[in-house]
């Protein structure tokens, strides 16, 4: 049975110890439950920023395998001989624009009717995850500089920790709106709250998320990582906003 926490406890125990994303929030208990269903196993998945992550892995955390929502993370890890090898890409992410029922904002793709409200007082607080240490705070950075509202929208920015906080702000109306990963506005109790809009994929750094065995791992952990790569896998990632058609075979 997966058991996830939001950090990594003190005691892990026994169980193969799987540090993910924050964006993989809904979707990676589907998975693990899928892969249970072959035989007997437990894995605790740990969720945070995958910067965060990264430095805990640095530090020695007992992590065997690690989603990342970049490339750049797993890379650096390989780098350090921290890893296997360089993993692979198994889905990538989606940005959006969520904006809670109640708002003053419109779910506008284009951002015009979000470049209205900075000018007309409407937009009091947006979230964003934070850009230092979550890929999703840099794509979202990266949206907003191409249409040219980053330095408008400083002042009234508010930074989740990690995607999955910049989507709480934004859904239970603590932001006005905000960028987040669309997986995360898929799960039933946020998609209730408000409307999102894709966010022009051309505007920021495509979110490929690569997974790698970390040094130490052991055969479960090896087995896991070869079932997120089987169609099965895929067609959950899919469900959940995921695209996979570049991902590992």
């Amino acid at each position: 049975m997966a058991l996830a926490t939001g950090a990594a406890p003190a005691s892990l125990e026994a169980a193969t110890v799987v540090a993910a994303a924050n964006n993989l929030q809904s979707v990676l208990p589907e998975l693990a439950a899928a892969f249970e269903e072959s035989g007997e196993s437990e894995l605790r998945l740990v969720f945070g920023a995958s910067g965060n992550l990264t430095r805990q892995i640095r530090e020695g955390a007992p992590f065997e395998l690690f989603l990342s929502a970049d490339q750049d993370y797993v890379a650096v890890l390989a780098a350090e001989g921290l890893t296997r090898d360089e993993g692979v890409d198994y889905a990538r992410g989606r940005l959006v624009l969520f904006v809670a029922e109640g708002s003053p904002l419109k779910a506008d793709g284009s951002f015009d009717d979000l470049a209205a409200a900075l000018g007309d007082g409407r937009l009091a607080r947006f979230a964003i995850a934070n850009p230092e240490h979550a890929p999703y705070g840099r794509a979202a950075e990266e949206a907003l500089r191409h249409r040219g509202l980053w330095e408008a929208i400083g002042p009234h920015l508010v930074f989740g920790e990690n995607v999955a906080q910049a989507v709480q702000f934004a859904a239970s109306g603590n932001a006005d709106g905000g960028l987040v990963a669309l997986s995360l506005v898929l799960a039933p109790q946020v998609a209730a709250r408000g409307q999102y809009v894709p966010v022009p994929g051309d505007w920021y750094t495509p979110l490929d998320q690569r997974m790698v065995l970390l040094a130490g791992a052991g055969a479960e952990a090896e087995a896991f990582y070869d079932f997120l790569k089987t169609p099965e896998a895929a067609a959950i990632f899919a469900r959940h906003g995921f695209d996979t058609a570049g991902a590992a075979p």
